[in-house]
């Protein structure tokens, strides 16, 4: 436990109000891709307010009803600095929003937001204030002039001797702006480097490549659209459990609350349930197979001539239109060859041809290798696609998430796309194909990432993004910056790349011996000629490993509510996150520290003063991406303001990306594709690209894309689970976020949920003698991992089975433990466990072989021996862990 956590919440009975006279900003919340809508109320500490509305900033009488929208909870609350001074803070959602999360709703995430606030008295009082490097193998404290000299020192070192391939950053996606600009400049263009990844994939790309693939943005959908649906088909996700906010305003409200829900899932969850009661469905998939059940609801709808053939003849390419302005080059871009060399793009007729002769598309072959009842598959067919008595069409929508494209990236992600242009969903209200989403946009590229500098290709002229673990283990990396992720829990294979940080870090003879600048310089240059690795973590807490164990230099982050930040929602909404609070000690934006770096190393173009001037620079490279914001940049000019204050205007509503200019004034963007959007001539610097109206491909129309079981077939049958082992599937819960760097400071969360856990089904617990609360070890003694394998030369040569082969998948061995909770919620044959558990990641038993087209991980895909190796004290304790189904 961090801090001061104890096993128990000590609920409070008292909570100050804040007085009228209260300061007050808004902000967003910091965690899931809903982004709703917060207040902040700061005032002086030594006084509050009362208890009628007259008394109190939030002009509320109390007591007050809990769902009225002005209670304040004790987790609303905490004690924060400014300017040196204490203050009280009161962090609630805005009850008077009219969009994202209306009236003021709100997750149990948002609801604890205060709580994440440094205060020396809380749980949070363990923020790293000061940087440190590890002197003699101890982190100690150092200035922040010694901690960028050793890093410039040793980074220009291996710039010069090892080159740009050898100096690696791994660092979040989605953290704001400001932050992601700065780093994305540094990397790309100034550094060089392609040794980057983003925190939750082995490197950068699209994590839907087969709706990008398609023309199709994996965020063109609106929370309208989810709310006019009359029936949503949910492929690895549940809204529920992972975006609450969204499914309980949204999908269970909006225009149309009645209606129907179809989740393909593993395992039962709250929103299945609540679907099921309402006429959906649930089809319990086996894990991996959803490009096979996807499959097989097109080709019934097809056999039933249920698509949409006006929306197809209109909206779908032809042979012509798929290769048209393409010219004879190399297409050495992965969208360019995929769609056009033949193999996966097709029009719509030469699609039917091939699906309704496709023998995995076959109903009951397909019931087989899915583990979904024929029944059931056929009727999802009809819920989807069938027309109304009357002729007219459902408005179908289809959201995907992690549980769909984390198992076979391009299969899964190319079916789903088909389905649902084949139901006509896509460019229109209520009928979309969108992602559900994990964390919040707040990637801004200064450059783009240097895919021509990458060690990686496809056989042919066909470069591909990097897989930085492998380039890492390979031993290619030699100096790593990491910030804000775990990097080895959250990656497959994680106690593997563990064992190969600690070799390359701490069991290196080459250690930091002396403070003096120079003399560490030289420890850390002789330890990477040797084969070393130097490491730099970035955080706002103490890390395990990568920061406490592996790394040399420590550099403590401001975060949520310490700096002014923008980033923008599932729905393209950006909002200002204002700052409230001072950070702690010597901490500092991301930027800053990513600023001050550059300088020391003799870049340009890094003086900047504050997180606007990133933002007003940064607009000018987002002008032509769905995330657009440069207009609201220009009218701040011609109105003598800054960006951040001008969109500090829009409050929690915000402004919906891409942002146009009409008669002067700014005007949001509710999705993309949108056919019924009327745009008249671009206006000043509105941009008014191809996709506002037509989906993202020369000739505007979406492209059917081919998805052959046979592409994934080699690896899944290896990896399937033999004898008594089990699928060790995984995924998130409501109450948690990520890896639960908060929430571990929560003893509100951390009663309910404090350790990992793992689901298992009945019959399979009773073979094993396993019941609920058992302390369970869950091992993988079969976990493959590729090596080496960069370079494709023959068109097969980088399958799984050419890689066998080629003696490039090597065995190895992970594991990790939990409380077992036996339900029949998880399908027979398949466990599920919490992702993100640093002490307990379950992505130990996930086999670290990327899909060879797409390098992205198939972390859905682990599978373990169980055995009962005691009891947990949460079996016979009614005070935490909660055994109760989450199907209710």
């Amino acid at each position: 436990m961090a801090g001061k956590v104890t096993s128990y919440y000590l609920a409070e009975d008292s909570v100050p109000l804040p007085p009228p006279d209260a300061e007050v900003f808004t902000t967003a919340c910091d965690y899931c891709i809903v982004g709703c809508g917060y207040k902040v109320y700061r005032w002086p500490i030594g006084r509050e307010g009362g208890p009628k509305a007259s008394q109190n900033a939030l002009r509320v009488d109390f007591p007050t009803a809990i769902m009225s929208g002005g209670w304040v909870s004790p987790n609303m609350h905490n004690i924060i600095m400014v300017n040196g001074r204490l203050h009280h803070v009161v962090v609630m959602p805005d009850k008077d929003a009219k969009v994202v999360n209306v009236g003021g709703n709100h997750s149990i995430r948002g609801g604890v937001l205060a709580k994440k606030l440094y205060n020396p008295n809380e749980p949070s009082q363990d923020r790293l204030r000061q940087p440190m490097m590890r002197v003699r193998g101890t982190l100690q404290e150092v200035s922040w002039d010694t901690a960028m000299g050793v890093m410039a020192g040793i980074s220009k070192h291996v710039l010069d001797k090892h080159g740009e391939h050898a100096w690696a950053m791994k660092t979040y996606s989605y953290q704001y702006f400001e932050n992601t600009y700065a780093i994305s400049k540094l990397a790309f263009r100034a550094i060089g480097t392609p040794a980057y990844s983003p925190h939750d994939k082995p490197g950068p790309g699209p994590d839907t490549p087969g709706i990008d693939f398609s023309g199709i943005n994996p965020f063109s959908a609106s929370y309208d659209d989810w709310g006019e649906a009359e029936v949503i088909f949910f492929s690895g996700v549940d809204p529920w459990e992972t975006k609450s906010v969204l499914f309980t305003s949204w999908i269970m409200g909006g225009k149309t609350p009645n209606k129907k829900l179809v989740f393909a899932l593993p395992r039962k969850t709250s929103g299945v349930a609540y679907g099921e009661k309402r006429g959906g469905l649930f089809l319990p998939v086996i894990p991996g197979t959803d490009t096979v059940l996807q499959l097989a609801i097109i080709r019934l709808i097809l056999e039933n001539g249920w698509e949409d053939k006006e929306f197809i003849a209109r909206k779908v390419s032809n042979k012509w239109e798929i290769g048209s302005g393409m010219g004879r080059g190399t297409r050495n871009t992965p969208w360019q060859w995929v769609t056009t060399w033949g193999k996966y793009g097709t029009d719509f007729e030469g699609y039917k041809k091939w699906i309704l002769s496709y023998t995995y598309a076959e109903l009951e072959r397909a019931a087989k290798i899915t583990g979904v009842p024929a029944a059931d598959i056929r009727k999802t067919a009809e819920i989807l696609a069938k027309p109304k008595p009357d002729g007219t069409r459902k408005k179908t929508s289809f959201m995907l998430e992690k549980g769909n494209y984390w198992c076979n990236s391009f299969g899964n992600t190319a079916s789903f796309a088909a389905l649902g242009l084949v139901c006509g969903a896509g460019s229109r209200p209520g009928r979309v194909i969108s992602r559900g989403g994990g964390h919040q946009r707040g990637w801004m590229g200064a450059a783009h990432y240097p895919r021509a500098l990458s060690p990686e290709k496809a056989p042919g002229r066909r470069k591909k993004e990097i897989d930085l673990d492998r380039w890492v283990v390979d031993g290619h990396v030699r100096f790593a910056w990491v910030i804000g992720t775990t990097w080895c829990q959250a990656m497959a294979a994680s106690q593997e790349l563990m064992d190969v940080f600690q070799r390359l870090t701490r069991r290196n003879p080459h250690q930091i011996e002396s403070f003096d600048v120079d003399t560490a310089v030289d420890a850390l240059k002789r330890r990477v000629d040797a084969g070393g690795m130097v490491v730099a973590h970035q955080d706002i807490y103490p890390v395990s490993p990568i920061g406490t164990e592996y790394s040399d230099l420590i550099l403590p982050a401001a975060t949520w509510g310490e700096e002014d930040f923008t980033r923008c929602n599932g729905e393209r909404r950006l909002r200002l996150y204002s700052k409230f609070a001072d950070p702690p000690g010597e901490a500092r934006p991301d930027w800053w520290i990513i600023a001050a770096f550059a300088r020391k190393m003799g870049f340009k173009g890094f003086d900047w003063k504050d997180s606007n001037q990133i933002f007003e620079e940064a607009a000018r490279f987002g002008r032509n991406g769905v995330l657009n914001y440069h207009p609201l940049v220009v009218k701040a000019k011609r109105e003598g303001k800054r960006g951040h204050e001008l969109l500090r205007e829009y409050g929690t509503e915000g402004i919906q990306t891409p942002i146009r200019m009409v008669k002067g004034e700014l005007v949001g963007t509710k999705r993309l594709h949108d056919e019924t959007l009327e745009l008249g001539t671009p206006e000043g610097p509105t941009m008014h690209r191809k996709w506002l109206t037509s989906f993202g491909t020369q000739s505007g129309k979406a492209v059917l894309l081919k998805s052959y079981w046979e592409d994934f077939k080699d690896f899944y049958d290896r990896v399937t689970p033999q004898g008594d082992e089990l699928w060790v599937t995984n995924g998130r819960i409501n109450e948690l976020w990520q890896s639960g760097y908060d929430d571990k400071r929560r003893p509100y969360i951390m009663q309910r949920w404090p350790q990992q856990f793992l689901e298992i089904h009945p019959k399979d617990a009773g073979a094993r003698g396993i019941e609920s609360g058992d302390l369970v070890a869950i091992e993988n003694d079969d976990l493959l991992v590729q090596t080496g394998g960069y370079i494709g030369v023959d068109g097969k040569e980088q399958t799984f089975t050419e890689l066998m082969k080629a003696g490039r998948i090597k065995k190895s061995k992970g594991s990790f433990t939990a409380v077992a909770m036996v339900t029949d919620a998880v399908r027979e044959g398949v466990t599920f466990a919490y992702f993100g558990f640093p002490e307990n990641p379950a992505n130990s038993v996930v086999h670290r072989v990327p899909d060879p087209l797409t390098n992205r991980y198939r972390y859905k895909l682990g599978k373990g021996k169980l055995k009962k190796i005691g009891e947990s004290p949460h079996k016979h304790s009614l005070t935490s862990l909660s055994f109760v189904p989450r199907t209710l």
